[in-house]
């Protein structure tokens, strides 16, 4: 400890002398290190010297210095300094040196881009002397885009150099060409996978990325892709193991060729040693045995546990001195959710040491706690304390309660944070803008008031007017509703009573919606002295309700005048239909009929049948299906009805009945004042009981379902098209006669029709199961039967069902 530890008095207090101590050891480390760089430097620049003139391998040039220090009997940093010396690249060496003159290298033609032998022997050479004077990580990433993009790699942008820490994270300490923008981003990069740089640095192996779509998909990348689409991440060694990681980032699209990705290994190699005083060192592996000085072996069984726990604990190993005093304490293992003052989280705190890393530790309450539980083995349970450190310049202070526990020979120290820091803070002005909500207080007595930025963000009011006085808050609020805020804040500040009040208060930008929450704390004697509120704009959830309730208002008009359609549809319907469900006698047929309107929606359809006796006994027998639903179909649906049975009265063929349907809707849609654009299917037959022949015509409808014997087949269709749907359409006509026995369906697509289905497969399913039926003995009452069997059908059903008597 010698000279600054030694003059320390011997009344001097425990935990000054350990701080003295760990001054004298840390100064003491530092003139060794510098030792070691100045030795490292030299030889690192040798070897560079060498690897130029020779245009050997780094571990070649290391050889050959351990060579000719032996051969010469001379140590290997006076060898290192006389090669030097001859290169012209530093001190002249010393004299009677024997050495051979430097080998001439032979020029070599290359293309642009490719470095040849020669020029990158030069190169090399060049960064080994440059590399002696550099003293920062960004000065060695200057120096190596500096010789590197001019002639060997000329589309370099941009040079990071990371190191790696005891955690597994990466540190920026040197850049170049990337921006400080970048640099700022891409400063700390926690140990998450599919970073290329990582990867590197776990393989100790180079990353080429030379594909900027297909990189992307496997990789983080830093910094933009479309600026750097190739890239390089190269590992520095460190005693074997990658230490550190250099990224090469260039705007040229070309590929790594073998001589660039050559020369750029050796470039990382040249700047092994000097990264090397960059590098943080990394935690003792689980298991291995401590070196003097470092972590004891066996910590990965405690690791593991505090991995588990929730909340920040570390273990400390006391570090004793020659007489058994503790000196100091290292953290040994961490908890994940341990986290210092830096921001040093979980097992980036593995190796610190207490007095080193947090002085003002020393001669507190919590370093003599450390010690009596050490002592007497009792748990040490601490007061809160604040503790307080300079961070880059600025004073930091925290509120800590800690916890010591006896673990064999160490302690495990828990602790628990009272104070917010600045992360809160941001989260809690986040929280009030995204919740459009602030907090205020407000002191009767004192007749003060403290409002966050939020709330005069609410009120739209400058700051430098100072926030609004409680029992001033109705002046500036509409006068409608001052009465109720006015009454609301007597009670608040006369009787202590919380209040939730909404109100509206005045603003430049218009009137805004404001809830207030407010509670008071009281003194002795039940008087408020103090009220905490918050303060909430609610305007766009106002304007919602509002909107909201406007539209609900107006899907009730809307339904209502639907229901009120529908009820008159439904009654023009029932008026013009005949009965729903009946079986009549007519011109010697047995008829069943079957209507049912569709299960869903709130719109009559217009489904429509016929079944009346005409002068010459004879009967006629329609079924039609109008386009649409509503009053317009009921309308379509009663000019065709009560046209084609007067027209059929008269002695009109069945085609022209037809035609001057069809003619009668497209003369309806081409008119101007019409109501209806409507289009309709149509069947209609004329049953002479003489003969027992149906003639039947058709207008784009599904044909008619005969069943004879055990047969259900489907009549041949006449020519007829949709009605409406085109001038000039032709309709044909075709006839049956009908046997005792058979039956004859009439009918609408909504017995047959499913969303889709294939209507071949509702014609093949209606004439299965009325056939079915028929066996079955169920003819009597087929239409309705058929019908029921359609429990939720989604449109009309209109079923007309003719049957034959056996003994006709």
């Amino acid at each position: 400890m010698d000279g600054d530890a030694d003059s320390v008095g011997e009344g001097t207090a425990p935990e000054v002398l350990a701080l003295a101590r760990t001054v004298a050891r840390l100064r003491a480390e530092i003139v060794d290190l510098k030792g070691v760089i100045a030795t490292a430097v030299v030889v690192e620049r040798a070897e560079g010297v060498l690897m130029g003139r020779l245009g050997i391998s780094a571990e070649a040039a290391h050889e050959l210095l351990l060579e000719r220090a032996a051969r010469r009997g001379r140590s290997v940093l006076e060898e290192c300094w006389i090669t030097l010396g001859r290169a012209g690249a530093g001190t002249p060496p010393p004299s009677g040196s024997d050495a051979p003159p430097p080998t001439p290298t032979t020029p070599c033609v290359r293309t642009r881009g490719t470095p040849g032998p020669a020029a990158a022997a030069t190169v090399l050479a060049r960064l080994a002397e440059g590399l002696v004077g550099a003293r920062t990580g960004d000065e060695v990433a200057e120096l190596l885009r500096g010789e590197l993009a001019p002639t060997e790699v000329p589309d370099l942008d941009g040079v990071m150099i990371y190191v790696a820490t005891s955690g597994g994270a990466l540190e920026l300490v040197g850049h170049a060409g990337v921006g400080e923008v970048v640099a700022g981003q891409w400063r700390h990069v926690p140990p998450f996978g599919g970073l290329a740089a990582l990867q590197a640095l776990a393989d100790g192996e180079p990353v080429w990325l030379e594909d900027p779509v297909h990189d992307a998909r496997r990789h983080l990348l830093i910094g933009p892709p479309g600026r750097w689409p190739a890239r390089a991440w190269l590992p520095v060694s460190r005693d074997g193991a990658p230490g550190a990681v250099i990224g090469f980032l260039r705007t040229g699209p070309d590929p790594f060729d073998p001589p660039t990705r050559d020369l750029l290994r050796r470039a990382v190699r040249l700047c092994g040693g000097l990264l090397r005083t960059f590098e943080r060192p990394g935690p003792t592996p689980p298991g291995d045995a401590a070196e003097p000085g470092g972590a004891p072996a066996g910590l990965d069984a405690v690791q593991g546990i505090l991995d588990a726990l929730a909340g920040p604990a570390v273990l400390l190993t006391p570090l004793r001195g020659a007489a058994g005093e503790v000196e100091d304490y290292r953290i040994d293992a961490a908890a994940p959710d341990s986290v210092d003052v830096a921001g040093r989280r979980g097992r980036e705190l593995v190796g610190l040491r207490v007095l080193e890393t947090y002085p003002t530790v020393a001669g507190t309450a919590v370093w003599e706690g450390y010690l009596d539980a050490l002592t007497t083995g009792r748990p040490y349970e601490g007061e809160p304390f604040t503790y307080e450190e300079v961070l880059a310049g600025v004073p930091k202070r925290s509120v800590y309660s800690v916890r010591a526990t006896v673990l064999g020979e160490r302690l495990v120290v828990s602790w628990l944070r009272h104070d917010g820091d600045e992360r809160e803070v941001r989260r809690l002005a986040d929280m009030q803008r995204l919740g459009n909500l602030g907090w205020a207080g407000w002191n009767p007595v004192a007749r003060t008031a403290v409002w966050s930025e939020q709330v005069y963000a609410i009120f739209d009011r400058d700051p430098a007017l100072g926030p609004v006085r409680l029992e001033d808050l109705p002046h500036h609020l509409p006068t409608a509703d001052r009465p109720a805020v006015s009454a609301a804040v007597s009670r608040l500040l006369g009787r202590g009573e919380s209040v939730d009040e909404a109100f509206r208060i005045n603003t430049p930008h218009g009137v805004r919606h404001v809830r207030m929450v407010a509670e008071a704390q009281t003194d002795g004697d039940g008087h408020p002295v103090e009220v905490h509120g918050l303060l909430q704009d609610v305007t766009a959830r106002q304007d919602a309700e509002r909107a909201l309730l406007e539209s609900e208002r107006d899907v009730l008009v809307q339904r209502g005048r639907f229901e009120a359609e529908r009820a008159l549809a439904a009654r023009l319907q029932n008026t013009l239909l005949p009965i729903p469900e009946q079986s009549l006698e007519l011109a010697g047929l047995c008829v069943d009929v079957a209507y049912a309107p569709a299960d869903s929606g709130i719109n009559v359809g217009g489904d429509w049948y016929s079944a009346i006796e005409l002068p010459d006994r004879s009967a006629l027998f329609v079924v039609g299906d109008v386009a649409g639903h509503g009053l317009p179909a009921v309308g379509t649906m009663a000019q065709l009805r009560f046209t084609a049975k007067g027209m059929t009265v008269t002695g009109s063929a069945l085609p022209d009945v037809l035609d001057r349907l069809n003619r009668l809707l497209l003369h309806t849609a081409a008119d101007p004042s019409g109501s209806a654009t409507a289009t309709a299917t149509m069947v209609m037959g004329r049953y002479r009981p003489s003969d027992r022949r149906l003639t039947w015509v058709r207008a784009g409808h599904l044909p008619p379902l005969l069943i004879r014997g055990d047969g259900a087949d489907y009549l041949p269709q006449p020519k007829g098209a949709l009605l409406g749907a085109a001038f000039g359409s032709r309709y044909g006509q075709s006839a049956t006669d009908l046997l005792p026995g058979d039956h004859l369906l009439l009918y609408t697509d909504g017995l047959v029709e499913d969303p889709g289905e294939d209507i071949e497969r509702g014609l093949s399913r209606l004439a299965d199961t009325a056939l079915r039926l028929v066996r079955e003995g169920r003819g009597e009452t087929l239409a309705r039967t058929l019908a029921a069997l359609r429990p939720r059908h989604r449109d009309d059903i209109c079923v007309l069902h003719l049957h034959v008597p056996d003994d006709a």
